[in-house]
């Protein structure tokens, strides 16, 4: 395992993290008639992964692990889980992210990142995860209602109380990041280490609308949710031979209806086409061209990207980790470009 900075800070991170938007699923339905996460399973591809040299997991107060979207019955489920798994090791080599803004209560103040519904939900998370303090605590995405010195007040007195060691923010356009950044600076309170972003070989609109330009001017480092773009880069959704999409029993896509909207067309195909190409060139699977493909942009970025991946199970867990050893050209990735650009 190669770790990492944890963007300006001195913390050191592996360079995959896990997460648990999608933990593995179960055959049962709960009593809402929702399919229930495998739990067995989720801690055991954590574990695995920790055993491997991982030692940071990425969670969030609203993720279910496979309802989506997540209603008010099934919120704080995958922080529960992962409470299961840190509950088996040394709770400090462990570093742990998790969120903050979504609806977590039907009343007005049920969700935001107002101080009042901050300071609830941070005591909420502990208690879900097991533990007495958070080390990355992120805003999921804005809330144009309340005030950024409001919100960058409350995340400093977390810090200051040891409750968080960092924070980092999420899903803001690049100007409200640098307003939080510079106003941070203003009132002396601690700056974001930390910029969770999608980013994927289909999806780079991080690349042109300054997000990227922010991380490398603050250090930020930029943890990338969907690198395998909910599992379509790994090819499990294409039939090469008869060049169609399939969707498994379980998969994601067989439960998220959405996925199959976004990703099923001739410019995915294209690009599956072109990655295999490479992947077989070089012996490794599609999952982990896509994970290489992530940290080779770090590389000709000059930016931190820690991609942040899950397992449906515990048996993915070796794959990705060996992405982290894949040694990609700039060749590589040039004919992934010439692929997509063929058919945008």
């Amino acid at each position: 395992m190669r770790y990492v900075r944890l963007g300006w800070s001195g913390t050191k991170v592996s360079q995959l993290c896990v997460g648990t938007w999608h933990l593995p699923p179960s055959r049962e339905l709960d009593e809402h008639g929702v399919l229930k996460v495998d739990v067995d399973e989720a801690v055991k591809a954590m574990r695995r992964a920790y055993d491997l040299g991982v030692n940071f997991i990425d969670t969030a107060n609203r993720y279910h692990g496979i309802m989506q979207p997540v209603d008010l019955d099934h919120v704080g489920n995958s922080e529960r889980v992962v409470g299961r798994f840190l509950a088996t090791v040394d709770r400090e080599s462990v570093v742990l992210a998790t969120k903050v803004r979504g609806q977590m209560a039907p009343w007005p103040n049920g969700e935001g990142l107002s101080r009042k519904h901050v300071m609830w939900q941070v005591r909420e998370s502990l208690r879900r995860l097991g533990t007495d303090h958070i080390d990355l605590y992120q805003l999921h995405w804005p809330d144009p209602e309340t005030p950024k010195i409001e919100t960058l007040r409350a995340l400093q007195d977390l810090v200051r109380i040891g409750l968080v060691n960092y924070t980092g923010i999420s899903n803001h356009p690049a100007h409200d990041v640098v307003e939080f950044l510079e106003l941070a600076d203003r009132i002396g309170a601690d700056r974001f280490v930390t910029m969770q972003e999608k980013y994927n070989v289909l999806e780079r609109e991080i690349e042109v609308d300054g997000r990227l330009d922010v991380a490398r001017r603050y250090g930020l480092a930029i943890l990338v949710y969907s690198p395998l773009a909910q599992g379509v880069l790994t090819g499990k959704y294409y039939d090469f031979k008869e060049g169609r999409w399939v969707i498994p029993e379980l998969s994601r896509a067989s439960l998220v209806p959405d996925l199959q909207k976004r990703y099923f067309n001739e410019r995915t195909a294209a690009a599956l086409r072109a990655m295999k190409e490479v992947a077989d060139s070089k012996g490794i699977t599609l999952a982990q061209l896509a994970l290489a493909w992530v940290i080779k942009r770090s590389e000709q970025l000059g930016v931190t990207l820690i991609p942040i991946t899950s397992f449906s199970r515990a048996s993915q867990v070796d794959e990705a980790v060996e992405a982290i050893n894949v040694s990609l050209k700039d060749d590589d990735v040039k004919a992934i470009d010439e692929a997509l650009a063929s058919r945008a």
